[in-house]
């Protein structure tokens, strides 16, 4: 089991004449076995931060920290780093003439050496991972014919053939109808659960989040506010961020009402 720590994280870019600061001072760890959802309007940095948290981009300042060996996450290679964390991304995989159990083999890829050929130990893993998002019947399927949502299935399940404790993903519910978001996110939190994994995903999809997530990562301004749905709730900071007019937030219950055009308050009751 991996925990992943944040230790007064700044984000941003730095050129060698300008540095642009996206969020600084932020202290919070993703824990194993729990669903972490990372919310924020657009701009804010949620890309940015999943970045820098992937190695894609390193941090302005801070410390990101593996917890098993409490080093920066700087100090890892391509290769270490390819065994600890998986990332599945917003863009759909645009490829043709491959299968799904093709394209969930690639995962094994940190494993397989140079030539890339899957040892039967690689195949099984690649049968378990297809077996665990649920996709047996697709696994000779072509990936271009499958539907947006079997394709993320496809995506996630490379990851989990990957073997990393550590699982990021950027929007991935993003082009979706509303019962496959609902099955997608269901599925995360299995695999965090059950699997105990590690996983944080970036999302706009904010009612299911409040309801299926273990904890919340809300990116406001250059702050990161961190805790489960009801203690965001009770702290006003999901209300700041939810409610507009027309728009409002029940702490109680974690639901968002959105009302038709009205003349008074006294039509919403």
């Amino acid at each position: 089991m991996e925990n992943v720590i944040l230790q007064n994280l700044s984000i941003g870019y730095a050129t060698k004449d300008n540095r642009k600061v996206v969020a600084n001072g932020m202290s919070a760890a993703v824990q194993s076995g729990q669903l972490t959802c990372l919310l924020g309007r657009n701009g804010v940095g949620k890309s940015t931060l999943l970045r820098t948290l992937s190695a894609f981009q390193p941090p302005l300042s801070g410390d990101i920290l593996i917890t098993s060996e409490h080093r920066p996450l700087r100090d890892y290679s391509d290769s270490q780093l390819s065994r600890i964390i998986g990332v599945v991304l917003t863009e759909k995989p645009e490829v043709r003439n491959m299968t799904v159990d093709e394209m969930v083999g690639m995962g094994r890829s940190p494993y397989t050496g140079f030539w890339g050929a899957l040892s039967a130990d690689d195949k099984q893993k690649v049968g378990e991972a297809i077996r665990l998002v649920g996709i047996s019947d697709l696994q000779h399927r072509m990936v271009h014919t499958l539907s947006d949502g079997e394709r993320q299935k496809v995506m996630i399940a490379k990851t989990l053939a990957q073997q990393t404790p550590i699982i990021y993903l950027d929007e991935p519910t993003a082009f979706l109808d509303f019962p496959s978001k609902v099955e997608i996110m269901q599925l995360l939190r299995r695999l965090a659960h059950d699997e105990q994994k590690t996983i944080l995903l970036s999302t706009h999809d904010v009612e299911l989040s409040l309801q299926l997530a273990d904890c919340i990562w809300l990116m406001d301004g250059q702050q990161l506010h961190v805790g489960t749905p009801h203690q965001l709730a009770a702290a006003g900071v999901l209300h700041r961020f939810i409610e507009r007019s027309g728009i409002a937030f029940d702490a109680a219950t974690l639901t968002i009402r959105v009302y038709k055009e009205i003349t008074s308050e006294e039509e919403k009751k």
